[in-house]
């Protein structure tokens, strides 16, 4: 057991290090913000499963499912906030075609969208 919760943590560590290059080495905030979620998250869940197989007793393994639900919960919505909020105060994506280029309404933010099943003439209607 103890081999094992060695190697979760060592893998959770080099995600976690390779967040870190990703956070250093990506082009523009949104793939830095992407790096630093996904390997993030991923390296905190082995170290946390790594910790509560090291301390073997029952409670020690709630507590690190709570803390890996915790985490699996949190990050992803965390990143789409800030993501929204960087957006919606001027850093654009460095991308060709920026999709959202003229969805959020200036002073509410809302996205303004185009249900798929709306007939031609109906959607133009509703981008108005």
């Amino acid at each position: 057991m103890t081999v094992l919760a060695g190697l979760l943590a060592l893998i959770g560590a080099l995600l976690m290090v390779i967040a870190g290059i990703g956070l250093l080495r990506m082009p523009d905030f949104y793939t830095r913000m992407q790096a630093a979620a996904k390997a993030g998250t991923l390296g905190i869940l082995l170290i946390v499963a790594a910790t509560g197989l090291l301390l073997g007793n029952l409670s020690a393994l709630l507590h690190a499912l709570l803390v890996s639900l915790f985490f699996l919960l949190t990050t992803p919505l965390a990143a789409h906030l800030l993501g929204r909020a960087a957006y919606l105060s001027g850093i654009r994506p460095l991308v060709h075609e920026d999709d959202l280029a003229g969805q959020y309404h200036p002073k509410t933010h809302e996205l303004r969208s185009v249900p798929h099943s709306a007939p031609p003439d109906r959607a133009e209607a509703l981008l108005e």
